[in-house]
């Protein structure tokens, strides 16, 4: 199937969106973060991070059968839905994420090898780098993380004077 059609017929992501229990936790982000000035976690940084991290993943050529575009948007997807849980009760939002995300996947029609790849994208998310895996899921993981840092537009915040990111992990440059 070519990229276009697979992007057309992604209903697996459309379950994702309408399952109760990630609407929730996409409220309660959302909630959570209406007064923040710093970066949110809405839909818009989700689908930042899904294009950022398929443009990389398709120049890497790690793109197939087991890491396809949808997977990515799925991973993209969840991998901050734990934010709220993290707000509540200082759960870590990675562990408290891939809680919530493995029991959203099943429910949506993910296999376990789609499974175990999201979540190890959502927990090595904020690592600082990935153990050198070798593997098309490690490879994923370490791009992943880097599109999530790369999707912020640090360069034109206006909160950035007040952000406690270090200067060298900001995006002061316009790119992918």
């Amino acid at each position: 199937m070519d990229a276009y059609t697979e992007l057309k017929t992604m209903e697996r992501l459309h379950r994702i969106y309408r399952h109760p229990l990630y609407a929730a936790e996409l409220e309660g982000i959302c909630e959570d973060e209406k007064e923040r000035r710093f970066c949110r976690h809405g839909m818009e940084h989700v689908l930042d991070v899904a294009r950022i991290c398929t443009i990389y993943c398709l120049k890497d050529g790690i793109v197939d059968e087991h890491i396809t575009i949808e997977l990515i948007y799925a991973a993209a997807m969840l991998h901050d839905i734990g934010r709220h849980r993290q707000n509540l009760d200082g759960t870590p939002h990675d562990l408290a994420g891939a809680r919530i995300a493995e029991a959203v996947l099943k429910d949506c029609g993910f296999g376990e090898h789609e499974i175990r790849t999201v979540l190890h994208a959502i927990t090595e998310h904020r690592r600082e780098q990935n153990e050198a895996e070798n593997s098309s899921s490690g490879r994923f993981a370490d791009i992943f993380r880097m599109a999530d840092k790369k999707s912020r537009p640090c360069y034109s915040c206006s909160a950035k004077a007040e952000c406690n990111w270090p200067e060298e992990k900001m995006n002061l440059k316009v790119g992918i």
